[in-house]
Formats: C-alpha cells, structure tokens, sequence
C-alpha cells in the first residue's frame, strides 16, 4: 500500500496527531502535533520519511503547542488556515489542495468551533481528519448560539461534500471508539441526526443533560 497513516495519541486532553505520507515518494505530513511531537518526528524516521509540512486543524494552543519543536526537528513548513494564530507559512484556504506524492489533500473551512477551522480531506483513501470539528458521536464545543449556528452550517456543508464511506478521524477521543465514519455518523452522532437548526440548538443546550441519560462521557 502506498498510503502511511498513523493516528497517534499525544496526551492533553485525550488529543489524536496524525502521520499522513506516501510511502513511494517518502514524503509526508503531521496534523495537530500538539504535546508530542517527538513521537510523530520518531515515527517519520522509522519510515525514512521527509516531513514537508505541519498542518494545524485550528488555532487552539492544545493543536498547535507542538508546532515548534515539529518545525525544528523536520524543516517543515507550518500550514493553517490564514487567519490562524499559529501565523502558518503555507495559507490553506477554502477548498485548497496540496498533493503529498500521489495522495492529494483538500481543505474545507468550516467554522464553528473556531473562525479559522479547517478540515482535511485525502480523497484517494477517503481520509477525514476532523479536528474538533466532528468526533466520534459528538461535535465540537461553541461559545454561543451565533457560533453554533455557523458550525451547524458548516456541517452540513461537510456531510454534502465528502462521501459516506469517508473515515472519520478526529481532534480527541472522545467518543466510544478513535475513529468512525460519515455514514456511522450520520446514523448515529445525535447533533447529525438533527432536522434543523432550532433542534440543533436545543441539543446543543440540553447536551449535558443528554450525555448523562445516555451514559456519554
């Protein structure tokens, strides 16, 4: 197999970084180093592996704390967002893509969570990395009801363009297992199974209240 894809657990808050290469070309990327950074930057040397670059999800320091050391270890090129706090030297805007040997990465902005939120999407394996965008049965937090909306938006924006059988790899675990998929999601996450967005927010609402009837964590 060409691909190189390792999810990997690097502490906090129960944060997943991800290792993304291609094996023929031996190129590859992070995503979201976050507090361990020498434990991706192991794993690339294992594999002979060039690390081009350091994607960050979003600007949130528990994604991006590991950017520097990733940076010193490898000579990649950090790449967000342009608007994210971690001032990335690669601009990833709506619907950018960067091929990595054969594979090729899509972004999607999708705020909500945060202004400057993206999502990755490798569209040969059909790999989702979602940041605190979507996580296993769950979505990620908003500070209020203007956010919420525009993270319901960017939703369902996201479920219009990448396909069900597309795995679902997010930001933390937080859910029942570390990874899903979208059509797994659609029939199970409840904020998916909302009809619109006054349900949305209700459960958004109602969410600690729900977790507790359903023994969510």
């Amino acid at each position: 197999m060409d691909l190189i894809f390792e999810q990997i657990r690097v502490g906090g808050d129960r944060n997943f970084g991800y290792l993304l290469a291609d094996r023929p070309s031996k190129t590859g990327v992070f995503i979201d180093p976050s507090y361990a950074p020498e434990m991706l930057v192991q794993r690339a040397r294992e594999q002979e592996l060039k690390i081009t670059h350091v994607i960050n999800t979003h600007g949130h320091a528990d994604h991006t704390n590991g950017n520097e050391t990733a940076v010193q270890l490898t000579g990649a090129l950090v790449a967000a967002h342009p608007d994210c706090s971690c001032a990335p030297a690669l601009k990833l805007r709506d619907e950018a893509e960067l091929p990595i040997g054969s594979l090729r990465l899509k972004f999607y902005h999708v705020p909500g969570h945060c202004d400057d939120h993206i999502v990755i999407h490798e569209q040969t394996y059909d790999l989702l990395i979602t940041g605190d965008l979507l996580f296993v049965g769950k979505i990620g937090g908003t500070r209020n009801d203007h956010d919420a909306r525009i993270e319901f938006n960017s939703l369902r924006r996201l479920l219009s363009l990448v396909p069900g059988q597309a795995t679902v790899w997010p930001g933390h675990d937080y859910g029942s297992r570390p990874s899903s998929t979208i059509f797994l999601e659609q029939h199970s996450n409840p904020f998916l199974q909302c009809a619109d967005l006054p349900a949305f927010l209700r459960l958004k609402d109602d969410w600690p209240i729900f977790k507790k009837m359903h023994g969510l964590r």
